[in-house]
């Protein structure tokens, strides 16, 4: 079984665009870094939590260059050419059953010990995501069509996913709801949580730099 991290390298004008403006290129993949280190980090926090489940393998499922911060923990395997779907479909055909998870949403990763749980009664596991997507898919068995015309980042991707899974016999279960940072508002709101973390802090910095003093906690 094996938790994977789907990610591109955080290189400058390559990674998190649609922040830019109001943000710069070098601001965005400064962000996307300390978004997957956090990830890394609450993944590694997670799993000591449940040693019951075994070993896991770890992995970072990479578009680009691996960068040299990455613990050696966690392997490398490159990301094929194609839509979301198709490097997800890719990605478990070549690692099996198990749960990928997005590159910014550490505050979620505790949830993947449920999600992982899971997968070991033979369900699949899946996290929305607050526009409509979602941050994880674990599958119990690996088949064919559980991506293919699946439209991805739209405001109906994960209720599209999820009906598929059942069209194809699959029992899901569902994970925590989370949010990723794919606007300058996903900016925002992580800004003004508690959390803690490089990214939150990187975000309430960005936010105090290009909104000024408009920054207010969530209660």
């Amino acid at each position: 079984m094996h938790v994977t991290v789907i990610a591109k390298a955080p290189v400058a004008g390559r990674v998190k665009t649609r922040l830019c403006p109001p943000c710069t290129p070098a601001q965005a993949a400064e962000l996307a870094a300390a978004a997957l280190s956090d990830t890394l980090e609450a993944i590694d926090s997670a799993l000591r939590t449940a040693p019951s489940l075994g070993p896991v393998r770890r992995v970072l499922l990479l578009d680009g260059a691996r960068p040299s911060w990455i613990p050696a923990r966690y392997e490398t395997v490159p990301q094929c050419d194609g839509d979301l779907g198709e490097r997800l479909a890719d990605g478990f055909s070549v690692l099996g059953p198990g749960i990928i998870v997005g590159m910014e949403t550490p505050h979620a990763m505790h949830a993947l010990v449920d999600g992982l749980a899971a997968l070991t009664r033979g369900l699949d596991a899946l996290g929305p995501a607050v526009d409509g997507g979602y941050w994880s898919i674990g599958l119990a068995r690996i088949e064919p069509g559980i991506f293919s015309g699946i439209e991805m980042s739209t405001d109906h991707t994960g209720a599209d996913q999820l009906e598929r899974l059942h069209q194809l016999g699959h029992d899901v279960h569902l994970l925590p709801m989370a949010r990723d940072i794919d606007t300058f508002d996903d900016v925002r709101a992580l800004a003004a949580t508690h959390l803690g973390g490089h990214a939150a802090n990187i975000a309430r910095r960005l936010v105090r730099e290009h909104d000024g003093d408009q920054l207010r906690f969530a209660s």
